[in-house]
């Protein structure tokens, strides 16, 4: 009898050139739609991508009652391996794709239920939930969908293992009254790392979240730092914030009127302002099954569309609010692109007069006149 390694490792040469085909022209398209990072870190690939055909069988067969479980598990062996292997096996009689999937993947873990203790005042409460909810990623497994962060950082809890963009920000603002400035700080460096990573502050510090961003608070975090830290703290992170602005105004030099592109769109009278976009016009992988209903009702639209509609309202944090449907009572009539917020123009009016400020701490007035003229303009517009 071949011995079950042997047996595996000869099936898989027969198959490997199968999965390879899939997986190839699927990271082809990954990376041509993708945010591309500023730096030389290479973007890793969402699950959906790293594991094609397995990903979306696990996803549509309701495996678990919460899609974002399937796209946070961490594959056991190379992806490309267990693929071929799901390619080979999922036409057998009695193939258990459940059982796979457990053998294959390392499942996250539940939450453990914190029961604080009795009689406490609601700060002493809110002191002992800190380090409950506090984690590191300095080092993650391989294949993980959570991206390592060099400092530590506090998350929303329950199903909600990574860190969050703009839901930090109000996060900051308990850890200062809390006298946790050191977290404070360690949670801007982290979103300063991820700048220089990515080119932008994604969602989440998940690969499915890097092709979005959220709200941009990272100026008013960067001012929350510099009322303990002192105006230093601005000029420290200058270069980031002038990354983030990039990021949001990126196209706006070939704009003519009327025309958009990404997160910028030029008016017709020559304002230029910016919406929520999210680079790719899939399915999310953490609401996979959901996303796909949602289009599905609506055979009117383009599925396309409708994916990078609910995307993009992801992006904003409002998802999903009314204001961003056509029918508050049809998901799937969504035009978050087609919408120009004001608090989302709002915040980039904080983030430019922001840099103004930092830009003239450190000394470079022209810069600091540059991005107030750019505030005023945006102020003016309608």
């Amino acid at each position: 009898m071949i011995p079950p390694e042997i047996r595996r490792s000869v099936l898989l040469q027969n198959a490997i050139k199968l999965a390879l085909a899939g997986t190839l022209l699927t990271f082809a398209s990954f990376s041509a739609t993708a945010a591309a990072p500023s730096s030389d870190t290479e973007t890793p690939p969402p699950p959906d991508i790293l594991l094609g055909p397995l990903f979306n069988d696990v996803q549509n067969a309701k495996l678990f009652p919460d899609q974002k479980t399937f796209a946070d598990a961490i594959p056991n062996s190379d992806p490309l391996m267990i693929l071929a292997d799901y390619r080979m096996q999922r036409n057998q009689s009695g193939f258990d794709l459940r059982h796979f999937v457990d053998v294959n993947f390392t499942l996250p873990k539940a939450g453990e239920k914190y029961v604080p203790p009795a009689g406490q005042s609601l700060r002493e409460h809110i002191d002992g939930l800190w380090p409950v909810l506090t984690r590191s990623t300095k080092n993650v497994e391989k294949w993980d969908s959570l991206l390592p962060l060099p400092e530590s950082y506090v998350v929303p809890g329950g199903r909600f293992r990574e860190i969050y963009y703009w839901d930090s920000y109000f996060t900051m603002l308990g850890l200062a009254e809390s006298g946790h400035w050191d977290k404070v700080a360690d949670m801007v460096a982290n979103f300063g790392y991820e700048i220089d990573a990515w080119g932008h502050i994604p969602n989440g510090n998940r690969t499915y979240y890097l092709s979005r961003s959220q709200p941009p608070f990272f100026a008013f975090m960067v001012e929350l730092l510099a009322q303990h830290e002192g105006d230093e703290a601005l000029k420290e992170y200058l270069p980031q914030l002038q990354k983030e602005y990039a990021y949001w105004m990126e196209g706006v030099e070939t704009l003519q009127p009327g025309q958009q592109n990404q997160r910028v769109v030029k008016l017709e009278d020559g304002s230029v302002l910016n919406r929520y976009w999210d680079d790719r016009d899939t399915p999310r992988p953490e609401s996979w099954v959901e996303d796909i209903t949602t289009a599905k009702s609506n055979p009117n639209r383009p599925a396309t569309e409708i994916y990078r509609d609910l995307r993009s309202a992801a992006a904003s944090g409002w998802d999903f609010s009314s204001r961003w449907m056509d029918n508050p009572q049809q998901l799937s009539t969504i035009r978050t692109t087609t919408i120009v917020p004001v608090d989302l123009n709002a915040l980039l009016y904080k983030l430019e007069k922001t840099l103004a400020r930092a830009s003239a701490v450190a000394g470079d007035q022209a810069k600091a006149s540059h991005y107030d003229a750019l505030a005023n303009a945006r102020q003016k517009s309608h």
